[in-house]
Formats: structure tokens, sequence, C-alpha cells
């Protein structure tokens, strides 16, 4: 064999080496450059919003709407809610409130049974009208015939915390000023319930304390059970600035 004939089959079998390892090439170029443009699985997907925390908000006085609401002094941390069941009612429900900072108003006490005057409410009250008058009062001093059962508030034993006679059901009266809470209605704040000074003249009445219960309705005051008076007295603070919120549920809820 000649040597040009020898270089045939070598040639040949170079140059089918070279088309196979440039096609296997191309091909794995070709499907470097498929999976460069095909949608990757393993690739970070954007990451759904987070929901938004929920807002806490400080619990509004149950049952009192904004008008009544704005009457509550700032630095009040207590409030005695006293709801009517109508205008003309003499009975009514007592809830006491305490609020706190973050949570807002919260009920710490009742709900009571309650009394209210003959009449219902007023929110002009006169003297001797038998309403009770509606609005947003302070609570600054104790009294009654019976010793101080642990208040914060001032208290005034007094044996002039008596009372005879029956009331408008024919109900006995006697001990209905064992326990004595005076409402800051047309009172001079920081003297004894007995104290008869009326700023606003004597024609808008005064004297109306939240006092025991006798069964009945009232002149114009708030009455609860002798129970639930000691359990008020022991739990209001004067340092939490207390009030008392009252009217008929109508009204309250303005």
């Amino acid at each position: 064999m000649t040597v040009r004939k020898a270089l045939v089959p070598v040639i040949g079998a170079a140059m089918c080496a070279g088309v196979l390892a440039t096609g296997c090439a191309r091909q794995h170029t070709d499907a470097v450059t498929q999976d460069a443009h095909a949608p990757s699985t393993s690739a970070a997907r954007p990451a759904s919003p987070r929901p938004a925390p929920p807002q806490h908000f400080p619990r509004p006085l149950p049952g009192v709407g904004p008008v009544m609401r704005d009457l509550v002094p700032a630095g009040t941390g207590q409030a005695l809610v006293v709801t009517g069941e109508t205008e003309d009612s003499s009975q009514a429900r007592v809830v006491l409130y305490e609020r706190e900072p973050a949570r807002g108003w919260r009920a710490v006490a009742g709900p009571w049974p309650a009394h209210n005057g003959l009449r219902g409410w007023t929110d002009d009250h006169e003297a001797g009208d038998l309403h009770t008058p509606v609005g947003v009062f302070g609570l600054s001093d104790a009294g009654g015939r019976l010793p101080d059962p642990g208040t914060l508030l001032p208290y005034d034993e007094d044996p002039r915390f008596s009372v005879e006679g029956t009331g408008y059901l024919g109900e006995p009266l006697e001990g209905s000023f064992d326990y004595v809470v005076a409402i800051d209605y047309n009172r001079v704040p920081g003297t004894t319930p007995l104290d008869r000074t009326r700023p606003l003249g004597e024609d808008k009445g005064g004297g109306v304390w939240i006092h025991v219960d006798h069964d009945g309705p009232t002149n114009a005051c708030v009455s609860l059970s002798t129970e639930h008076m000691r359990a008020l007295l022991t739990a209001l603070d004067p340092a939490k600035e207390p009030v008392v919120v009252m009217g008929p549920e109508t009204v309250l809820a303005r």
C-alpha cells in the first residue's frame, strides 16, 4: 500500500471524529441554551405580602355614645354606669367599669339591679320633680349611719344619716342611708353628703345619692342592695377620679 492510500482512511476517520465532536458540542450547547431560557423551578419566587397586624383600639365605655363619653374627664379611671330601661322607668341596671390604658374599659363589678326616681329621668332636674338627673357626675364623698366598711373615699359616719316612714310602694325606708355615696350634682365636692350647700340654687334640687335600696322608687337617688353598696364603697378609689354616668338607655347611647 502506498502512503497516499494509507492516509485516506486516517483522514476520513479524523473527519468523522471532528464531525461527531462538533455535533455533540452543538447539541450540548443547544441544551444549555434551552435550559438557560427555561423557567427554573428552584428560583426564589416573590414572597407574598404579610397581612398587617390587627389594630387594637381601647374599648369604649359600653352603652355610652360619643356625646356622653365626651363628658367623662380624661383622667377618670372608674365609671359607674347606671342605665335606665326607659325615660319613665324607675328601675335601672348598674355596672362598675375601670379603664386600662391599652385595653380601654372593662367591667369589674355588676350588673346590679337598682332603683331610681319615681318618674324616671330628666335632663333638667328640679327640686321635687321625682326624676333622677341625667349626666356625668363625680363620686367624691361617702358616709352613712353605719361604720365605714373600708372605702378609700372620705367617709362621714353620722347618726343623722337616718330616715323613717314608708316609700312610694308602702315599703319601710329605715336603713336606706346606712351607706351613702354622694353624687356630685348641685353640691360641693369634698364635703360630707349631709352638706346642704347648693351651688346651682335650691330650685335645682340636691342631696342626690347612691344609697341602700328599700325595694321601691326613690325621690331622685339611685339605690342598691346593702351587699352591693358595700362592694361599691370598697371598690371606689379617689385616685381614679370615679364618676357616675347615668340616664336612660337611649340618652346614654347618644
